[in-house]
């Protein structure tokens, strides 16, 4: 299911004629070296293409436009090797569409002290050249990515890298559609918002359909398939029966199984990424997808509670930015339950009635039937975990009324001090930067929601990047988070926003 487009980055260099074809010659080879390099050194993600040097007003727009129409271009980076007359690029930047990532680099790390002449430093002044580029850039108000280093420096081909990633997330954000099972939980605020806007904005596509018309599809399902299923459940999972009859447990996964069938049919059929659910309107479902929804995030859908489609596309798209990422340590759905308040032990306990993604999961994972007080069906089955420990990030979107804002905090996940035999769930602990108290207060302060797209895999700066690209204010709560400081920052969006 986790599938996106195989996807390119254009390089583009700027130069001019004013030193003739000879320089030119040397430009054009310049990055057609560092471009081939760049894709051998193995740390980037997706290729980069070499494009001729770019001397004209025609050809950059053209070229551009070329970058807008390509479905495999993800983004533009650009280069100005010599100097590059910025008056050049205007009708270009004014139609590109694509994100753009200034690269300010030159071809030689060292200036050549005993060989330097005039020759040399007029065919290399990225010193200049970047910066008369960036001038018009920011004066045409255009969001972009400006990254200052050696292009050799592995430091910078990481910078590159989650760049690259960032901006996949933006191509793949047009991508996401959103299945609604139900409506919203009854007089909740947060998981509303505006969903044309939402489409304005991040190019979702959020529909509804009757609980009924996916239950005729999980009620379709063969009992073959069923039991195939099942087969592969326990070949995976710890089947922890705490007491039941073992007939009458591996009958509450079935419903599971099959429910996770018929889910992904509709959803592939329909061709959705992402589903919301909601426990108080389950139709004719026997019970509350649980271990069904676990599992087709593990999958690459996402998922927002209780009708929560903001969290959903989130969670998907998160999960679309971290596929492949080496050493991934998962990504999902999260929400807020209970305090730990001991001093120098404190934590927010994480997890939510039944669906948290298995991929961020550490160790063996078990399966339980145990009742639920919500949803008035028969006991679900659903997967128990505790989560990885290590830094991530915890994200939500809210809706403003007159913008979206997205708040990001960086959270430390940790093992709980004990273990809880009781509680048949999985769950995740973290505390929030820059400690547990700063951090409600700041989040609660910007507005957040008590339900969470968390992540391992994507940093507070790529969706940063990506909010700043989408349009919409981002909040970041971090390490250098103070309280004075964040309001500031609130009533400063109010302004620019107003």
């Amino acid at each position: 299911m986790l599938q996106k487009r195989e996807y390119k980055f254009w390089f583009c260099t700027g130069s001019q004629d004013l030193y003739g074809d000879e320089v030119l010659e040397h430009v054009a080879a310049h990055s057609k070296e560092m471009v081939e390099e760049l894709n051998r050194s193995g740390a980037l993600p997706y290729e980069v293409v070499w494009k001729p040097v770019l001397i004209t007003s025609e050809l950059i727009r053209r070229t551009f436009n070329e970058a807008n129409t390509d479905e495999s271009c993800a983004g533009v980076i650009t280069w100005m090797h010599t100097f590059s007359p910025a008056k050049s690029w205007i009708l270009g930047l004014s139609e590109l569409r694509k994100p753009l990532l200034h690269l300010h680099t030159q071809y030689n790390e060292e200036i050549p002290y005993d060989a330097i002449d005039m020759d040399f430093m007029n065919e290399n002044q990225a010193a200049h050249g970047d910066r008369e580029y960036g001038h018009i850039v920011s004066r045409m108000r255009i969001d972009r990515k400006v990254m200052a280093g050696y292009w050799k420096d592995p430091v910078v081909r990481e910078k590159i890298a989650s760049w690259m990633t960032t901006a996949v997330g933006v191509l793949e954000s047009s991508h996401i559609r959103v299945m609604r099972v139900a409506d919203n939980m009854r007089n909740v605020a947060v998981t509303e918002g505006d969903k044309v806007e939402a489409e304005i904005k991040f190019g979702w596509e959020v529909d509804a359909y009757p609980i009924n018309s996916i239950a005729e599809s999980v009620k379709s399902v063969s009992e073959s398939d069923v039991n195939a299923l099942l087969d592969e459940y326990y070949a995976t999972y710890d089947m922890i029966l705490d007491g039941r009859d073992p007939d009458e447990f591996k009958k509450h996964v079935a419903v599971q199984a099959r429910i996770e069938l018929g889910f992904e049919r509709f959803l592939e059929e329909k061709n959705y990424q992402a589903i919301v659910t909601h426990f108080g309107d389950l139709g004719a479902l026997e019970q509350l997808p649980g271990l069904a929804i676990q599992r087709l995030m593990e999958k690459g859908y996402g998922f927002g509670a209780e009708g929560d489609w903001k969290v959903a596309a989130m969670v998907r798209l998160l999960k679309i930015m971290s596929d492949g990422k080496k050493d991934a340590k998962g990504t999902s759905m999260m929400e807020d339950y209970t305090y730990n308040l001991v001093r120098g032990k404190e934590g927010i306990l994480q997890a939510h009635m039944l669906e948290v993604c298995p991929s961020i999961a550490d160790g063996r994972i078990s399966v339980r039937v145990k009742p639920l007080s919500m949803g008035d069906r028969e006991d679900p089955a659903r997967l128990v975990f505790t989560s990885k420990e290590g830094r991530g990030i915890a994200t939500s979107l809210i809706d403003l009324g007159n913008r979206f804002r997205l708040i990001i905090n960086t959270v430390e996940c940790k093992k709980t001090e004990k273990p809880m035999p009781n509680l048949p769930v999985a769950t995740n602990f973290w505390t929030p930067y820059p400690d547990l108290y700063t951090g409600a207060e700041a989040w609660i302060l910007a507005g957040g929601a008590h339900h969470t797209a968390f992540t391992y895999d994507v940093t507070a700066e790529q969706m940063g990047d990506w909010a700043e690209l989408m349009g919409i204010e981002a909040v970041f709560i971090d390490e250098h988070t103070t309280i004075p400081q964040l309001k500031r920052d609130l009533k400063l969006g109010e302004l620019f926003y107003a």
